[in-house]
């Protein structure tokens, strides 16, 4: 399966989760790339639209390999994913210094994308979680962790592409987990798409006001 872009993803997912319209849902999306899945997403549910910080934490001569995941919260959650670690050998030092980079740059987007805007009230209802795609898994991991400690009442993991094997660690994590595709040889989340672009802050700024002024918001 092949997306236009993130909105066609978004709107193809919007479809999968149509028996959610009615209920108390509220949408979050991992930013940069999950916005705009997302904003499709609360737009066809007339549902809030808020945003789940978390950070990769990349090997430092590789940032895109994940070794670990920060989220964001009054104590920021440390995911390690000890595998990489190990496989790299990556020392407590080098895990720490990219660790707390992220975590710097978590600040900045809460700044720079909420603009003092309190986290939307997750407590009891049906909280959708999406991204543009997952790989490893190790940041969404981390956001979902950070999730469970608001008290949401249900939680839905929803994305267009990941490996099956991916997937299947989610199920304990997520009382309902939807993905699109699932190829068995994944490479890269970009082969899934024929826009897969990278946001700036701008764009993402964009989305979230584009959403919270329309009409019924």
């Amino acid at each position: 399966m092949t997306f236009a872009d993130r909105q066609d993803a978004g709107s193809r997912l919007a479809d999968a989760l149509e028996h959610l319209r009615g209920q108390p849902v509220v949408v979050l999306a991992l930013p940069r790339g999950g916005v705009p899945v997302a904003a499709e997403i609360a737009a066809r549910l007339a549902a809030p639209l808020d945003l789940l910080l978390v950070r990769k934490i990349g090997v430092p001569w590789q940032p895109e390999l994940a070794m670990g995941a920060v989220v964001d919260g009054a104590e920021p959650i440390i995911v390690r994913n000890e595998d990489i670690i190990r496989l790299a050998g990556i020392s407590q030092s080098q895990f720490e210094a990219v660790c707390q980079r992220e975590v710097a740059e978590i600040e900045r987007r809460r700044r720079r994308y909420l603009a003092g805007r309190p986290p939307a009230d997750v407590a009891g209802k049906v909280v959708i979680v999406v991204d543009d795609g997952i790989a490893t898994g190790a940041t969404v991991r981390a956001a979902l962790r950070g999730l469970a400690g608001r008290r949401p009442g249900r939680i839905v993991l929803a994305v267009p592409v990941a490996p099956p094997d991916t997937i299947i660690q989610f199920e304990a994590l997520a009382d309902e987990v939807i993905c699109l595709a699932q190829p068995q040889h994944f490479a890269a989340i970009g082969a899934h798409y024929r826009d897969f672009r990278q946001l700036d802050d701008d764009e993402v700024i964009a989305v979230l006001a584009a959403h919270a002024q329309a009409p019924g918001r």
